[in-house]
């Protein structure tokens, strides 16, 4: 479509005449998004890739010798593949590792517990922590009470079992508790904190993950308790039994650097207009990252390497494997999304297209999210049939914010958009130990590598312009 045209369809839309901008897809376009789909289905490298990185590194902490030797791997299995300017970009990172640690119940019945210091976390010192509970059924009980009234105590919340849902959206209220609940609790005078892990399973297996830095600092040590430990407290205090735990933590920070790595397949006609696939290459400590998130990173690299077998695609696809998405940082620099952004300075967002980010996991896909003003165009009629035989329907609502990764991008004005997967199990697996190869079911992963295919492939090889969309979709906004 020509700049005029574009330009005739979005006054149109401001005024009310027609629904949408027409962005018409020609039949060859259209042919060859069904064409990768289809032969992503038959064979691609996804499995190949998760399955070298988990073995051959296993956990990829941010800032880690592990997470640095598998960029420089990842790297030389770009080139391997295809891809161009491949490049490793680094930046400044506090590190963190968890040591040894420990949590028992003390007094006339004592018991072992299984406990997972939460990321970024200080140490006990050396000989631990000893002093009694005070339980919260929430953060909000936690925040209602008094400066002071911790003094001395461990504060244990409680959020409830995380709800099981194909979205994930019970996950929220309990990330919350993990990120300002140590903070809190320091300001009521609290000595450690400890919380409910934030997972769906019943496992004997507690969910790390990282709290916040406030002022600079995390305040104290602060823990995550399996599911079945946070229920035997909440049962000892519901019996109204004194409640003691004695914790102890080595963990300490240390001063690294963290890096992306970056790979094009370059456009032949158009290759300043970049489309953006995010995933990252770090992972918790505890697992080896298969599913949080070698599996992204898996899906959207064979994703561009069949799109490139299959002839060079309009406008670039870069595949981005971002470092240090995990954990939090004491200032804002150590962010793998971030750095990508910095380094590429206020022209470079402007030659970017859209922005996608795999990070759920590796079970199917089942729904598409463009961004605003995209719902009803054209493209995504087009892009829903080309999807649909894969199980991939459109979904009622705009993309915002897609990812940890690509949010910087979202954020500087890049459209983005989702691939919304399965995650009825992923919150079982997140962030423990887990989370494993053996976790990944390959066909539904091949489903995830033919949705990202085929919608790449349309989106490169066409003339849709989603900035244009959205400005077009809010002008026309009473």
């Amino acid at each position: 479509m020509s700049f005029n045209a574009r330009l005739m369809a979005a006054s149109a839309l401001a005024l009310g005449l027609i629904a949408t901008p027409v962005l018409a897809q020609d039949a060859k376009t259209i042919r060859a998004a069904e064409q990768v789909r289809d032969t992503a289905l038959q064979g691609n490298i996804a499995l190949d890739y998760v399955t070298q990185i988990t073995t051959r590194f296993g956990a990829r902490p941010a800032g880690s010798r592990s997470e640095q030797a598998s960029a420089d791997w990842a790297a030389d299995y770009m080139r391997a593949h295809g891809f161009q300017n491949v490049r490793i970009e680094q930046f400044p990172l506090v590190g963190w590792e968890r040591g040894e640690e420990s949590a028992e119940l003390l007094g006339a019945r004592p018991q072992k517990l299984v406990a997972a210091a939460l990321g970024h976390s200080i140490a006990t010192p050396a000989n631990g922590i000893e002093a009694d509970v005070v339980f919260f059924d929430g953060l909000d009980a936690l925040l209602a009470a008094p400066v002071g009234s911790l003094n001395g105590k461990i504060a244990v919340v409680d959020g409830g079992q995380m709800v099981r849902m194909q979205d994930g959206s019970g996950y929220g209220s309990l990330s919350r508790i993990r990120g300002l609940g140590p903070t809190e609790a320091a300001k009521r005078g609290a000595v450690a904190f400890v919380m409910r892990s934030a997972g769906s399973d019943e496992h004997r297996m507690p969910h790390t993950g990282t709290t916040r830095y406030v002022e600079g600092k995390v305040p104290l040590p602060a823990f995550a308790l399996s599911a079945p430990d946070a229920d035997q407290i909440a049962r000892l205090v519901k019996m109204g039994e004194p409640v003691r735990l004695r914790l102890k933590s080595t963990a300490h920070t240390y001063e690294t650097r963290s890096q992306n790595v970056i790979g094009d397949i370059v456009g032949a006609t158009r290759p300043n207009e970049i489309i953006v696939l995010g995933s990252h290459m770090d992972s918790w400590d505890l697992g080896t990252g298969a599913i949080d998130d070698a599996a992204g990173g898996a899906i959207t690299l064979a994703a561009a390497k069949l799109i490139a077998e299959q002839g060079r695609p309009g406008r670039t696809v870069r595949v981005v494997l971002y470092g240090s998405e995990e954990v939090a940082q004491p200032t804002d620099t150590g962010n793998g999304g971030g750095a990508y952004l910095r380094n590429i300075g206020a022209a470079g967002v402007e030659k970017h297209v859209i922005a996608g980010e795999s990070d759920f996991g590796a079970d199917r896909i089942y729904a598409l999210g463009l961004p605003p003003g995209a719902q009803g165009s054209d493209f995504a009629r087009i892009a829903a049939r080309v999807l649909r035989p894969i199980g991939v329907l459109p979904s009622s609502e705009p993309e915002l914010h897609g990812g940890v990764d690509i949010g910087p991008l979202a954020g500087a004005g890049v459209p983005v958009f989702g691939l919304a997967q399965d995650g009825t199990r992923y919150f079982d697996l997140h962030h423990t130990a887990d989370d494993t190869l053996d976790k990944i079911d390959p066909a539904q992963m091949t489903q995830n590598v033919a949705a990202w295919a085929a919608l790449v492939r349309l989106i490169a090889d066409s003339d849709v312009d989603f900035r244009a969309l959205r400005s077009a979709a809010t002008e026309a906004k009473p």
